[in-house]
């Protein structure tokens, strides 16, 4: 090779190596530059992005149960308490995919008449309607009966079954003939889906209820099973007084041309006897229940003759306060409550003579 070739190549080769080493740097400034506008800009907006399309997919894919506990053990510490608040949103355990084993009513009315006996007795007559969010598969229907102020406090963390009612009778001595009156004025319609899809209305009509052996209620409330919450386990043969259990099988209601595959909606018409000297009536949610309203009718408790009563609707809710000063029967109108309730949540109304002119709620 001759010199001037020599040189054309190491000329050649030098700006090959110059053009090289540009490009490499370019390449690097580039990197660097996408590297620090990644860390300062893209990260965040790729996070909040992955976040918004994985973070709700994620959740779906998991229990409820598990969701909840693990966000109340961030928020609130490992604790078995943590167990009642986790039944009590939920309306239920939690341990099925999808919820499938929670109850809850996104509609649901509440409507309540008093009607006087005597002047020591009077009827309340209530008509509850739910609209359940998820259809309940499971068309078992339980009432719980008690005159136990303990057992109606634990009865919604215990039962595991979706459907179900409680009454409460205040005095012991009533409670057996009170009990006996009320089943035979239950009337439960429903609306449910059959076994092929097909949607069907059951008109509010008797039922027949089948009272459970004090030997079988650990199937239906857990603290008979073992402790709940902070309830340790209770012998069924002590409350052998105190409380009565009844079943029955919605599918009842329908035709054999139509069997109940689950439960949409669900009517509970009932009457009570309770004493008036008692001085409040309340409705309490079983599980979750978004409330539109509350009536209540009191102008038949008061007989002939007799003197007047006020009335006084009182909220336990999350907005728990007064709607007002003591009223009289005539003058009570709905509440419209348009918001969530929990078990444990729930309205009273309360009653005084009108000669009474006492403070006192």
């Amino acid at each position: 090779m001759t010199d001037g070739a020599a040189g054309v190549s190491r000329v050649t080769v030098g700006a090959a190596l110059s053009a090289l080493i540009a490009a490499l740097l370019a390449v690097a400034v580039t990197a660097a530059l996408l590297v620090v506008a990644y860390r300062r800009i893209l990260r965040r907006r790729l996070t909040d992005e992955l976040v918004q399309l994985s973070g709700p997919s994620i959740v779906r894919a998991l229990l409820p149960l598990q969701v909840m506990t693990t966000f109340l053990s961030e928020i609130y510490g490992h604790s078995e308490a943590n167990r009642d608040v986790v039944a009590g949103v939920l309306g239920g355990v939690g341990a099925e995919p999808h919820g499938a084993d929670l109850t809850i009513s996104t509609h649901t009315t509440v409507d309540y008449e008093l009607r006087a006996v005597d002047h020591q007795t009077y009827e309340l007559l209530s008509t509850v309607k739910y609209s359940f969010k998820e259809n309940v598969t499971d068309h078992r229907f339980v009432i719980f009966a008690t005159c136990d102020p303990l057992l109606r406090n634990s009865i919604t963390l215990a039962c595991r079954l979706p459907l179900f009612e409680s009454w409460f009778v205040p005095d012991r001595l009533l409670f057996e003939p009170s009990v006996d009156a009320m089943l035979t004025s239950v009337n439960i319609g429903i609306r449910y889906t059959d076994l092929d899809g097909g949607h069907h209305d059951v008109a509010p009509g008797k039922v027949e209820l089948a009272e459970v052996g004090y030997r079988n209620w650990p199937e239906f409330l857990t603290f008979f099973r073992g402790p709940t919450g902070s309830m340790p386990r209770q012998n069924p043969a002590q409350y052998m007084g105190t409380l009565r259990i009844f079943e029955c099988d919605l599918g009842e209601l329908t035709d054999v041309d139509h069997i109940v595959g689950s439960v949409e909606n669900l009517s509970l018409q009932s009457t009570t006897l309770q004493r008036v000297d008692d001085g409040f009536c309340f409705w309490q949610a079983p599980y979750p229940c978004y409330v539109e309203r509350i009536s209540f009718d009191a102008v038949a408790l008061t007989l002939n003759g007799s003197v007047p009563w006020l009335f006084r609707v009182v909220p336990f809710t999350f907005r728990s306060t007064a709607t007002g000063g003591w009223t009289p029967a005539e003058q009570l109108s709905d509440l419209v409550v348009s918001s969530w309730l929990l078990p444990g949540h729930g309205v009273a109304l309360l009653w005084k003579p009108s000669n009474d002119h006492t403070s006192g709620m």
